[in-house]
């Protein structure tokens, strides 16, 4: 159709006509080549990798990121608000394009490809408030076997085989606070209800520092878990020639710097 409105353009006799199809033609080609790459991003209030901000933006570091590469690869971005599970369905039927913070498991590799370990590794990391700290000088989660120490953690959340094995013993299982909000975890901490929590190192620390505990409540050295997060992406609405691009520019922008600046920007580890 555009070839057709160049020949016609070129045939006209009127040179102001003329003129004024090739501009109404370049016009229609801009349009066209603004919206050829359009990509649905998973966001969900997951403080901060991804949130909604006072003024209405979703922002975090998930966000920023994705939607930095997606600029260097000339790609708008349309954010969607998905809870986990219902990402992972809106992924695999192709509904949803980019999915970022994503662990490689086989049954997703079937559906979805993925980035590689590009990024650092994330660390679920052991917190104690000032005076469990001087109380139990532990290098490993094990050590707080056969302790009084009194931990705190998620439901249905997955911190590792350290975690995994302490959780096996019932004394020291019957020690542990489970709960399903890490706010409530945050306060029992503060409130010496218990001696320490588990927690991604980055969402700990923009925690801590939103609710005004960071100096109360500290980050220890000891790392319960470590895992690479990917970038996953649905086979159904992207090809590998997309994925390839997008990665080679996902990596670029992390080994510059850009990622680092970003979460610095969230978090003062």
């Amino acid at each position: 159709m555009v070839s057709f409105a160049v020949t016609a353009a070129r045939q006209s006799s009127n040179p102001g006509r003329r003129l004024l199809l090739v501009m109404l033609i370049l016009a229609c080609s801009q349009s066209l080549n603004a919206v050829a790459c359009e990509k649905t991003l998973r966001w969900d209030d997951d403080p901060p990798f991804s949130m909604q901000s006072i003024d209405g933006r979703v922002v975090g570091i998930d966000v920023e990121f994705s939607l930095l590469v997606l600029a260097e690869l000339n790609c708008q971005a349309n954010l969607r608000k998905l809870p986990w599970a219902r990402a992972l369905r809106e992924l695999e039927a192709g509904r949803l394009d980019i999915l970022p913070s994503a662990f490689r498991r086989p049954q997703r590799q079937a559906y979805a490809y993925f980035s590689g370990p590009v990024f650092p590794a994330a660390r679920n990391i052991l917190f104690m408030h000032q005076e469990a700290l001087a109380s139990w000088p532990i290098s490993r989660l094990l050590e707080l076997k056969n302790t009084s120490f009194r931990l705190g953690a998620q439901i249905n959340v997955h911190y590792g085989p350290d975690y995994h094995q302490l959780m096996s013993d019932p004394t020291f299982a019957a020690q542990v606070s489970m709960v399903t909000n890490r706010t409530n975890l945050w306060s029992m901490l503060y409130r010496r209800r218990i001696d320490g929590v588990i927690a991604d190192e980055y969402t700990g620390a923009y925690e801590l520092q939103q609710l005004g505990l960071s100096e109360q409540i500290k980050a220890t050295g000891i790392v319960v878990s470590s895992a690479a997060a990917e970038v996953a992406f649905s086979k159904v609405s992207n090809d590998p020639v997309f994925v390839e691009a997008y990665i080679n520019v996902l990596r670029r922008l992390v080994e510059d710097g850009s990622y680092a600046r970003i979460v610095q920007r969230y978090v003062t580890l």
